[in-house]
This record gives structure tokens, sequence and C-alpha cells, in this order.
């Protein structure tokens, strides 16, 4: 009998779900020929880790594969897994590593692991001459960030270690940019510089170090493949200029509730919101359970969100609670709003970017964070 914990979620009815989530598959496609175009002559992967960034790896798999992208990256097995599912001849990296004893389940589904210490390269190498054979995975060096990855100086090691290389198939060596989307950031050049290094000992073997900011550094560090994953969603790769993506994300989140707060009365948990004058207030049915950040709460002390009510951008209210999210639409004519309305969080101008500003964090974790009561709509990719 199967446990009630692993029985398929229900499906979430339009009409019934407290915030509608539309994907445009082909603003993602868009995004990722635009990436292609940037890297010149370099393979575009794709990063799909997060579940696509939240978007779904279900769906936008299999468009960007149609697209013409032929290798993906992801954080975990379980995500390596659903990738194979939508893409079955594609090159998958599983960017966290070898975690002790699950070797096999690679070659089990036609996996590479990304190794990024001596314990993991030697796991693998004794495996693969166990009789699994000479399988591929990718070498991970760090250069700077200080998170995983072999340092430099055993990667230039291990270049030379015939009895350890000849265990395995090295498929990729690769590195992660600290800074790219500062392109001023002098560990750029000391970055590029000690990955080029490391690259010219592991002769014939291709070389990645370019993330979605990566992509557009002014020394173009693209090497054999470039990994963009952010920008693919429609965030800025270039944050201190205009966004040359695409937008493939729109938030709407559904009027519940229309009241009139009095001059003097507080709005939300503890009081931090005071109506001055009266004011009209707008109940939305979605709240931090959903993703959408409780630091992203309206204070009389500090500006927070925003929504666009009948083109109006109206700021939140009050504390975000767990399902509910109070925005102030005293501005929107009494009309032009009512129960039930879809009001948009994310989309028609106001970014993902500036959702992520506006709740002191990035909008990488915004994207993240889009839950799962939401209905979800694709708009298709038309390849």
């Amino acid at each position: 009998m199967t446990s009630a914990s692993n029985e398929p979620r229900p499906a979430i009815g339009e009409d019934e779900a407290g915030g509608l989530l539309t994907i445009d598959l082909a603003a993602l496609v868009a995004n990722w020929r635009t990436l292609a175009a940037k890297a010149g002559g370099a393979e575009t992967a794709a990063v799909v880790k997060a579940d696509a960034y939240g978007m779904g790896i279900d769906e936008a798999v299999p468009a960007l594969y149609a697209a013409g992208c032929r290798t993906f990256f992801v954080a975990h097995l379980v995500e390596a897994r659903r990738t194979r599912a939508a893409a079955p001849d594609a090159v998958i990296y599983v960017l966290n590593g070898l975690l002790p004893g699950t070797a096999a389940a690679y070659p089990a589904h036609d996996l590479r692991p990304v190794l990024g210490s001596q314990e993991e390269v030697e796991e693998w190498a004794a495996f693969c001459r166990a009789g699994a054979g000479r399988l591929p995975a990718a070498i991970h060096v760090d250069t700077g960030m200080n998170r995983l990855g072999l340092r430099a100086e055993a990667a230039l090691q291990l270049a030379e270690d015939a009895e350890l290389l000849g265990a395995f198939t090295p498929s990729l060596v690769m590195s992660h940019l600290v800074s790219a989307e500062e392109p001023e950031h002098p560990i750029n050049v000391r970055q590029i510089a000690a990955f080029t290094h490391v690259r010219e000992r592991f002769a014939g073997v291709p070389a990645s170090l370019s993330n979605s900011s990566g992509i557009f550094l002014p020394q173009a560090p693209h090497f054999d493949l470039v990994r963009p994953g952010y920008a693919l969603y429609g965030g800025n790769p270039t944050p201190e200029r205009a966004n040359p993506m695409r937008p493939v994300v729109q938030l709407e989140a559904r009027i519940i509730q229309l009241r009139w707060a009095p001059d003097g009365e507080t709005v939300g948990y503890n009081g931090h919101w005071t109506a001055q004058g009266r004011r009209r207030i707008a109940t939305l049915s979605v709240g931090y359970a959903d993703g959408y950040l409780r630091t992203a709460s309206g204070t009389n002390l500090k500006s927070g969100g925003e929504a666009l009510v009948a083109g109006v951008r109206c700021p939140f209210a009050g504390r975000i609670s767990m399902d509910l999210i109070t925005l102030d639409v005293s501005a929107v004519p009494e009309g032009a709003v009512q129960r039930g309305d879809k009001v948009t969080l994310i989309g028609n101008g106001l970014t993902v970017d500036e959702a992520g500003k506006r709740a002191g964090t990035i909008g990488y974790e915004m994207l993240t964070d889009l839950g799962e009561r939401y209905y979800r709509r694709y708009l298709p990719a038309g390849q």
C-alpha cells in the first residue's frame, strides 16, 4: 500500500488557487539563444537545479532540449534523474559532487559527478577500477570561492597523476566565478588567470568557467562551455545595465477581501503599519508559505514589496503572514478593483530582480522559493 506521503499532490484548479504562476517557455528558449549567441563558439549548457529555478524541470528541460541545449547541470541526484527522464540523451552533471557510497547511481542513469575534492576523485577512481570502466566526470577547481573544488595546486598535482586520471575520463574541468556580476572586481582577473593556468595542464579536456554574468564579462572567459542559470529565467546578468533577457515569470495573486482601515488603526501582526488617514486595504491569498518572503513586509519605517493593481503600483501594508499579504490600494479608483481580481506581484515591469531587492534579498531566492500552491500555466515554447 502506498503511503499518503508518496501519493501525488492533488491538482490545483485555477479558480481555486490563491495565486497564478505563468511561465513563458518561449521566453526561456529565447534567453538561451541570446546567451548562446553571446557565448560565441562555446557550447551553451543550462543550469536547471532547484527545479529549474522554480520553473519546473519537467517543462523547462524539454523546451531547452528542443531548442538545441545538450548539456544540463543540477545540484542533486534526484534532480539529475528527473532531468534524464526529460532529456534521454543529454549530458547531465551533478554539481554537488559525489556523496559517499553513491557512485553506482551515476552510471545507472548515465550521469556525471562534478568531483570537488581529493576524496571524491579517489572514490570515483576506485569505483571505476572495480569494474565500472573509465566513466566520465568533471573536475571542479576552486579559484577563489572557497566553497567546493580542489585548490588550484591540488588540481595541478592531479593533472600529473596518471594513475588516478587513468581510472576515469575527465570530461570537463570547471570553476565558478565569485563576482561576475561586478565586471570591475579584481577577483575576476585573478580567477580567469588561475583557471587558465590549470586548464592548460588538462590538455584536451573541455573547460568551463562562466555562469550567467560571466558570459557578459569584458574578458569573455567562455572557454569551451558556459553554464547560465539565472539569466535563462529572466534575471538580469548585468545588474548595472539594462536587462538583455526576456521575462519568463509572471506571478499574480487573487484579492480575497477589500476593507477600509480607519485613520490610526494598524494592519497585520504586531501593528508595524499604521493607517495615515483612512486607507483601503486589499488582502491577497498568498503569503510566505507560498514562497513570497516575509522580509518584503511593509511598515511605517520601511517600504517593502509592491503589487500592480489595475495598473497602479500599491505598497504592501503590514507584515506578510503565512497565507496572506495586505496592500494599501487607496490610490486605485474604487470601482477599478474588486474581490476576486488578480494583481501582479512579478511581471508587467515589476521584475523579479526588483521584487528580490524589495524583500532584502536577490531574485534568485524569489524564483527558487516559488511554492506549490500556485496554479501553474505554461505558455508553449513554439520552437
